[in-house]
C-alpha cells in the first residue's frame, strides 16, 4: 500500500519478494546511469528487463539486461528561437525512442513497467507506443528562477526576467511527462520540492545508494602521485591532505570558491597537500570564456600568489579512476564538498561512506546529509574565510575529525546503503508502479 505522506511524498511499504514476473523497460540517455544498481537487481529477481540508451558503444546485453541503442540523425535547427534551443533536441530524441519503441512493440515486448530519466526528452512519446504500461521518471531537478541554482552565484549575475521565460520553455521536457508520468523518484526531499504540485505529490524519494561494505575507512590507504620535481611523492593516512572532487571542475560546485582558499590555506599548513579532481568539460550552467577553462581561468587568480614550493602541494588529478577516487577519500584529512543549490553529488556521501571528516557548504540539499557539528562542518558557500578556518580547525584537532567522520559513515550507512535501504525502497518502487 501506498499513502501520502505529509511531506507531499509517496510512501511505500510494499513487500519486495515474491513479486510476479514484469517486463520493465529503462530509458536512460547514458544507461545504466542512475538505474545501474535497480537494473540488474530486477534481473537477478527473474524480470525481464530491456534497456534503451544514447551511449556510444553500450553493449548488447549487460548484467543480464538487453540494451538497445538508438541514434537520431535529425540536427538541432540553426535558426531556432534560442528560447526553445533545449526543447528542440529533447523531441528529437523523444521521436529517436518513440521508433525504436515501436520497433520494440512489434518484435512483441509489451512492458509492464517503462522507467526513464525523462531529462533528455527520451520518454515524451512512449505511452503513444504502450498505452498501457506504467511509467515512472528519475525526477532529478525542476528548474525554478527562486531559491534554486539560477541567479544564486552574484558572480555570474543573471536577468532573472529573461530567465524566467527561458526556464519556463526548458521544463517543457517535464511538463510534457507530467501528463503521462504515473510516478516519480528523487534522490533527495529537496529535489522532489522543486517539483510543481500536483506532480509533487507523485514522487517518492530514494535515494540511488551507496555501497557502504565497499567504500569503508581504511588506515592502510596509500595513493602515489608523481610530484613537481617529477619524483614520486606516496600519501597515506600520516600525510595532512585536503580533498575536493568535481565531475567537472566549475562554479556550480564551488571550484571558484575553494581555489580561491588555497594561499590563505598552503601558507598557513606547510605541510598540507590538495588534491583536486576533476576534468575540464562543463557539467552545468554556462561555458567559460573561449579556448579557456573554469580551472586554468580560476588557477590562474591565485597561482601568483604562491610560492614555487606552495605550487608543488597543489595536484591537479584530472579525472582519476574509481578505484583511486575512492583510495584518495580514504587517505583524506579533511574532504571540502561545495555546490549551489543544485542536485546532490554521489561524491559527497562516498566520502561520508569512507570515513571522511567533512567541510562543506551550507546549501539545499547538503543540509539533508550534513548536520552542522555531527555529521560535519557547514560554512556559508561564499564565505572564504570561515571555509579556510574550518579546514585549518579540522586540521588540529583529529579527535572531532575521528568524531565527525565516524558519525558521517554510521548515518549513510543507517540511510544511504544500497543493498540493505535504497535498492529495497527502490524495489518496492517499483512493485507500486506496476500496480
Amino acid at each position: 500500500m501506498c499513502r501520502s505522506g505529509t511531506n507531499r511524498r509517496i510512501i511505500c511499504a510494499l513487500p519486495i519478494t515474491s513479486n510476479p514476473f514484469m517486463r520493465i523497460l529503462f530509458i536512460h540517455q547514458n544507461f545504466p546511469g542512475q538505474f545501474k544498481h535497480l537494473a540488474p537487481a530486477l534481473v537477478r529477481d527473474g524480470h525481464e528487463v530491456v534497456a534503451i540508451s544514447n551511449r556510444d558503444g553500450s553493449p548488447q546485453s549487460w548484467h543480464g539486461v538487453r540494451i538497445l541503442t538508438y541514434r537520431h540523425e535529425r540536427p538541432t535547427a540553426k535558426d531556432i528561437h534560442p528560447w526553445l534551443a533545449d526543447f528542440e533536441p529533447k523531441v528529437i530524441r523523444g521521436e529517436a525512442v518513440f521508433r525504436l519503441a515501436l520497433q520494440l512493440k512489434q518484435s512483441g515486448f509489451v512492458p509492464d513497467v517503462v522507467v526513464a530519466h525523462p531529462g533528455w526528452g527520451e520518454s515524451m512519446f512512449v505511452k503513444q507506443v504502450w498505452p498501457d504500461a506504467r511509467l515512472g521518471v528519475y525526477s532529478e531537478f525542476y528548474y525554478n528562477t527562486i531559491g534554486n541554482d539560477v541567479g544564486f552565484d552574484p558572480e555570474f549575475p543573471v536577468d532573472l526576467t529573461q530567465a524566467g521565460c527561458r526556464i519556463a520553455l526548458k521544463n517543457l521536457g517535464n511538463l510534457v511527462n507530467f501528463q503521462i508520468v504515473d510516478a516519480g523518484l528523487a534522490p533527495t526531499r529537496w529535489q522532489a520540492s522543486t517539483f510543481p504540485l500536483p506532480f509533487r505529490e507523485r514522487i517518492s524519494v530514494v535515494h540511488d545508494g551507496i555501497n557502504t561494505d565497499a567504500i569503508r575507512p581504511n588506515p592502510a590507504a596509500r595513493l602515489t602521485l608523481t610530484g613537481a620535481n617529477g619524483r614520486e611523492l606516496v600519501l597515506d593516512k600520516s600525510a595532512e591532505v585536503v580533498t575536493f572532487v568535481n565531475r567537472n571542475l566549475e562554479p556550480y560546485r564551488g571550484y571558484h570558491v575553494f581555489v580561491r582558499t588555497l594561499p590563505a590555506l598552503l601558507k598557513r599548513r606547510p605541510n598540507l597537500h590538495v588534491l583536486i579532481v576533476g576534468g575540464d568539460e562543463v557539467s552545468y550552467g554556462d561555458r567559460p570564456p573561449a579556448g579557456k577553462s573554469w580551472r586554468d581561468l580560476f588557477y590562474s587568480e591565485v597561482v601568483g600568489q604562491l610560492t614555487a614550493e606552495e605550487r608543488a602541494r597543489v595536484h591537479f588529478l584530472g579525472n582519476v579512476a574509481y578505484p583511486n577516487f575512492i583510495e584518495m577519500l580514504q587517505l583524506s584529512t579533511v574532504h571540502v564538498y561545495l555546490t549551489y543549490p543544485f542536485v546532490l553529488s554521489w561524491s559527497l556521501l562516498e566520502a561520508m561512506s569512507a570515513g571522511c571528516a567533512i567541510v562543506a557548504s551550507d546549501t539545499p540539499p547538503v543540509a539533508e546529509v550534513i548536520e552542522h557539528g555531527k555529521t560535519g562542518m557547514l560554512t556559508g558557500f561564499f564565505d572564504r574565510e570561515a571555509l579556510a578556518e574550518r579546514i585549518c580547525a579540522l586540521l588540529d584537532h583529529p579527535a572531532d575529525r575521528e568524531r565527525l567522520g565516524s558519525a558521517a559513515r554510521q548515518f549513510v550507512a543507517q540511510e544511504y546503503d544500497l543493498q540493505r535501504v535504497c535498492l529495497p525502497r527502490q524495489k518496492a518502487w517499483i512493485a507500486a508502479l506496476a500496480g
